[in-house]
């Protein structure tokens, strides 16, 4: 029974964990640009051309 209580307060503690790194990343803005990843894939990556002739054998 006692390792029921412990497995318990563990849980509850590792809860609150992620419940305050969320709380802390909403606050510091991490969740603040939700437009440009959605749209992040279709903008073209200029490619040096000294790095493609490189990695071409």
């Amino acid at each position: 029974m006692g390792v029921l209580i412990i497995l318990i307060l563990v849980s509850l503690a590792v809860a609150l964990a992620f419940l305050f790194a969320f709380i802390w990343s909403v606050k510091s803005g991490q969740y603040e640009d939700d437009y440009t990843p959605s749209v992040r894939m279709l903008f073209d990556d200029e490619q040096d051309k000294s790095t493609n002739t490189d990695n071409q054998s």
